[in-house]
């Protein structure tokens, strides 16, 4: 059977890289991608919408069969008229699909006429997908960062294929949400995703695929301060030790930003609202 391509990053797998991956049948589905952005590979800041992991079983269960996930500092010196040979040399594709602003090759030089060109004389149908848009806005992975980074989690969500989600082991706090009565899980938040707006989140938390309503803090926790991005997550109706055990959680909805509270019972009250907005 024949090969098609589908060439990208795709960091959060969006409705317009739906587009992109949305091949036809009759080839073996393949996504050619790069575990991160080149731009964050090069320059060392990392915002990413997903892990690869995440990314990679995303692709699966949209169709794609095989992922080959390049590296990067292998190709990144490779002229465009050279990284297009590669392609060919590795896949043999019949198909190619791409977004309409895709750049490869060294310095990004490459673009689509370049790749039009190529295609075109080494008979390789070329789908270059036209810009999507919702309500008149440009669909794209920064566009989604922003959201997430201005707690806009319903709109960010809307535009992709899983809704944003994160997750990690779960940390020994120091036990105060207990005495409060309020129990919760510490999770290290991912150094390496897109830092959402700090604050308190409506959330929903899985645990071994059962999943339960939480609130959970996302920051640096001011009344309590600590020096790293925390998670801090109270589970509505959950009872159990999870120490040790990776919990994934879905912001819902920003409820309200963080603050620092003057004592114990003005922080109780607080999460008493909080659990009922």
């Amino acid at each position: 059977m024949k090969n098609a391509l589908a060439l990208g990053t795709f960091d959060g797998v969006h409705k317009g890289h739906r587009a992109v991956l949305n091949m036809p049948d009759g080839y073996v589905k393949n996504a050619v991608i790069f575990s991160e952005p080149p731009k964050m590979l090069i320059s060392g800041d990392k915002e990413l919408i997903m892990t690869a992991e995440d990314k990679c079983r995303i692709l699966k269960s949209v169709g794609i069969e095989n992922i080959d996930i390049l590296d990067f500092c292998k190709v990144r010196n490779m002229t465009a008229e050279d990284f297009l040979c590669f392609l060919k040399k590795r896949y043999s594709p019949s198909y190619i699909s791409c977004g309409y602003n895709y750049r490869f090759g060294r310095g990004a030089s490459g673009n689509s006429d370049l790749l039009k060109r190529f295609c075109r004389e080494n008979g390789i149908t070329l789908n270059c997908c036209e810009p999507i848009t919702e309500n008149g806005v440009l669909i794209s992975s920064t566009l989604i960062r922003n959201m997430l980074k201005n707690g806009e989690i319903a709109a960010a969500n809307s535009l992709l294929s899983e809704d944003f989600s994160y997750c990690g082991k779960v940390i020994r706090g120091d036990m105060r949400g207990r005495t409060l009565g309020f129990p919760t899980i510490n999770q290290r938040y991912p150094e390496n995703l897109v830092k959402l707006k700090f604050g308190v989140y409506k959330t929903k938390v899985c645990i071994d695929g059962n999943c339960f309503d939480g609130i959970t803090d996302i920051g640096v926790r001011p009344t309590y301060p600590t020096d790293y991005c925390l998670s801090e997550t109270n589970i509505i109706g959950f009872e159990g030790d999870i120490y040790g055990r990776t919990v994934r959680i879905f912001p819902q909805r920003f409820l309200r930003e963080e603050k620092k509270f003057s004592s114990l019972s003005e922080l109780k009250k607080q999460i008493e609202k909080d659990k009922n907005s």
